[in-house]
C-alpha cells in the first residue's frame, strides 16, 4: 500500500505529494518542523507541540492561526489510512511559495504531515545505555534559529555524523561559551549528588517537549532540580546523565566518549524518570 500524506488540506499518496520549486522550505530552508509520538489513536502533548511550532513561527515565518495546523482528528485520519496503530508522525511548516523574485507578501504556508512505524532505540540501550561524543561544532546565542527546530537541519546532522563515525549514538554540543547546551536530536540532563540539573533555554537549547515532561515529572515525584549552566566538568563528574525527546524519551548515558559516567551503569533517578515518563505516556494515551 503507498504510503499517504497530509498535504495543505488533502490526503494524498506519497507518490501525488508535491510543492513548488519556489517553496521557501526548498529554496531557502524556511521551515520547521515537530516530530511526535502517537499512541494508541493520540498524539502525546500534542497541544505542546503545536505551540512551540506556533511560537516559532511568529519568529521566523509568519503568524499562524490555530485553525492553520491539522487537527486531532486529521493525525487520526493519518495513521489509520497508513495502518498504524504506533506512529512518528512529523509535521513539517514552510514559507511557502514565493514568487521568483521574491517578492510575495504573507504566501500561504506549506503544511505537511506524515506518519511512519514507530522505530525504537533498541531496549539495551535502556537497560544498559549509550555513549555520546562532544560534538566539534558549538551553537551561539547571536543564531536566530537556535532554540527552534527548523528545517535548516544540515549543522545537526553533521554533528550525528561525527556520533555516527565514533560509533556513538549522539554528539552534545556546547555554546559559544563554553557551557553544554543539548544534543544534536535531544536535550540533555545530568545527575549531581540527587540534583537533576540541565542548561537553561537561554544557553541557548531548544525548548524540548520532552524535557517539559521531565520536568513535571521531577517536581511531582520531589526530585531536587536546578536549570543553570553547565561546564564539561559537571559533564563529567555526573553520578547520572541522560538524553530526551519525543521518541526515545529518557534515555540513559553511560559514557562520554572514553569517559565512563561513574561506574557506566544507569542511575536509580534515570530508571525512576524512565518509568514515571512511560507511565504518564500510556496515562494520555490511553484508547477510549
Amino acid at each position: 500500500m503507498s504510503q499517504i500524506v497530509y498535504l495543505n488540506g488533502r490526503f494524498v499518496g506519497v507518490d501525488e505529494a508535491s510543492v513548488s520549486i519556489f517553496d521557501g522550505g526548498w529554496l531557502h530552508g524556511a521551515g520547521l518542523f515537530e516530530t511526535m509520538r502517537w499512541e494508541n489513536g493520540r498524539v502525546f502533548r500534542l497541544n505542546a507541540h503545536h505551540s512551540r511550532l506556533q511560537a516559532s513561527a511568529a519568529k521566523l515565518l509568519r503568524p499562524m492561526e490555530p485553525s492553520e495546523l491539522p487537527s486531532p482528528s486529521v493525525y487520526r485520519e493519518l495513521a489509520e489510512r497508513n495502518s498504524l496503530d504506533n506512529a512518528r508522525i512529523r509535521l513539517t511548516v514552510t514559507s511557502g511559495s514565493v514568487s521568483p523574485n521574491g517578492a510575495a507578501e504573507m504566501p500561504s504556508l506549506t503544511v505537511c504531515a506524515t506518519a511512519a512505524a514507530l522505530a525504537s532505540y533498541p531496549a539495551s540501550a535502556f537497560d544498559t545505555g549509550v555513549a555520546v561524543v562532544i560534538c566539534t561544532f558549538h551553537q551561539s546565542k547571536q543564531d536566530p534559529l537556535a532554540g527552534h527546530k527548523c528545517t535548516s537541519y544540515l549543522a545537526r546532522l553533521l554533528g550525528m555524523r561525527e556520533a555516527q563515525q565514533a560509533r556513538c549514538t549522539e554528539a552534545l554540543w556546547f555554546n559559544t561559551e563554553n557551557h553544554l547546551a543539548e544534543g544534536s536530536i535531544s536535550n540533555v540532563f545530568v545527575v549531581r549528588e540527587g540534583v537533576v540539573q540541565t542548561p537553561p533555554l537561554d544557553t541557548p537549547v531548544l525548548p524540548g517537549i520532552a524535557r517539559g515532561v521531565v520536568l513535571e515529572l521531577v517536581r511531582s515525584l520531589g526530585v531536587g532540580f536546578a536549570d543553570m549552566p553547565l561546564s564539561v566538568d559537571d559533564l563529567l563528574d555526573a553520578d547520572e546523565v541522560f538524553l530526551t525527546n519525543s521518541i526515545m524519551q529518557v534515555l540513559p548515558v553511560v559514557r562520554v566518549e572514553r569517559h565512563d559516567i561513574r561506574d557506566a551503569k544507569v542511575g536509580p533517578i534515570t530508571r525512576q524518570l524512565q518509568a514515571a515518563y512511560r507511565q504518564l505516556v500510556e496515562a494520555e494515551c490511553k484508547r477510549s
